[in-house]
């Protein structure tokens, strides 16, 4: 077996767990989507063009409610700015890979194949890139492929899915199968812990436009705090 063959099973493995609540989570996509009104078509676009369902779930949640789009826009951009800062973090391991592969990549880009990818690199920051691009392409085969399949099975089942099938749980326990390995270093804790209060605190504001501040305001305190630390550390 090649090296890069053995790290995109490794990839695989890595990810696999999260096929556990990616399949719920898609489902409960597809029924949302379907009871807001959208054909398949168009909840199919949502997950194929977007891949994001935290966004996906916001911007269904405020086209329902008859948001302005310019807020549905913004919001959905406040939620997924993660992936920028998600983005920076892997370009020190995957930013020399060819622009094709890159572009692919930031495609496939999702919360999970961060998580694990994040970490393998940590582990061994001596990878290869073949090695660390088949690893990632490894860690997006359990996952992306199937929320594309539990999204379409959600729109065409709909109503049909018992509601004591609960699906809902998927998400949070997605979310914090995700971020707990995550918060390692102060800044990470800090950030984490102003975006949640914030957002509680601003709850009350039209539109969830209270996400907005939030998400500025624990990048801002994750920065800060990130500066503190290296000072600290410096003298």
């Amino acid at each position: 077996m090649t090296p890069s063959r053995s790290a995109y099973l490794r990839g695989c493995l890595a990810s696999a767990p999260f096929a556990l609540v990616i399949v719920p989570f898609g489902l409960l996509f597809g029924v949302v989507g379907a009871e807001a009104g959208l054909n398949i078509v168009e909840v199919m676009g949502f997950s194929i063009m977007v891949i994001a369902g935290a966004a996906q779930f916001t911007a269904l949640q405020m086209m329902a409610d008859d948001a302005p789009t310019v807020i549905v826009l913004a919001t959905a951009l406040a939620v997924n700015l993660r992936m920028a800062m998600y983005s920076a973090a892997l370009t020190p391991h995957l930013g020399k890979a060819p622009t094709g592969m890159r572009a692919l990549i930031a495609y496939f880009l999702v919360d999970q194949t961060f998580a694990v990818s994040s970490m393998q690199y940590d582990r061994d920051p001596g990878m290869p890139l073949a090695q660390k691009v088949a690893f990632f392409f490894g860690a997006v085969t359990p996952i992306c492929p199937l929320w594309y399949v539990a999204t379409y099975a959600g729109a065409v089942l709909g109503t049909a899915i018992p509601p004591e099938f609960a699906l809902d749980f998927a998400v949070p326990i997605t979310f914090l199968a995700m971020i707990a390995p995550l918060l390692r270093t102060p800044a990470h804790i800090a950030a984490a812990f102003v975006s949640i209060a914030v957002t509680l605190a601003l709850a009350f504001l039209p539109y969830n436009t209270g996400l907005l501040i939030a998400a500025v305001a624990a990048m801002i305190t994750g920065a800060q705090v990130e500066i503190w630390t290296e000072r600290r550390l410096a003298r």
